[in-house]
């Protein structure tokens, strides 16, 4: 089975880095799960997603959220669950990741066996040149859990 697990977010925006940050901390911690799956960090995919997505089985995007839940708050959502994902509580990158799957897979139908899981962490400040806030700071740790109980899920 061939997996992805892709961190996606901006370094220098705060709490986005959430998710690039969880998924370095992931593969240093579990480098023997890391090394059996492609591992990608991206600053902004895009589209670009859709090319990542094209060829794998499954795929765990970990991402920085905007939520009325507490920041450092982390959520799963499964591929159900994404299709309702809404902008009030979406990507912080605006055009996000499950209006790109929605477009994805509205265009390229092959996407569409690709089992995609997105794992978000809360944010609370994006603002440029900000750093890891102390509440998702502290809540990568249990992100890294659920990345590998995600990966062992598939394989």
């Amino acid at each position: 089975m061939k997996i992805l697990v892709l961190g996606i977010g901006q370094s220098l925006r705060g709490d986005d880095a959430a998710g690039l940050e969880a998924v370095r901390l992931w593969r240093e911690k579990f480098p023997e799960t890391a090394g059996g799956v492609q591992v990608e960090l991206s600053e902004l995919p895009g589209l670009a997603l859709l090319d990542l997505l094209e060829r794998m089985d499954a795929a765990i995007l970990v991402d920085a959220v905007q939520s009325s839940a507490s920041a450092g708050t982390v959520i799963c959502l499964s591929p159900d669950e994404l299709a309702s994902f809404t902008p009030e509580a979406g990507s912080a990158h605006g055009w996000g990741v499950a209006e790109t799957l929605q477009l994805g897979r509205s265009m390229y139908p092959s996407l569409a066996k690709c089992r995609v899981t997105l794992i978000g962490i809360v944010g609370k400040d994006f603002r440029l040149g900000a750093g890891l806030s102390p509440e998702v700071r502290e809540a990568l740790a249990g992100a890294v859990e659920r990345i590998e109980k995600e990966v062992q899920n598939l394989l």
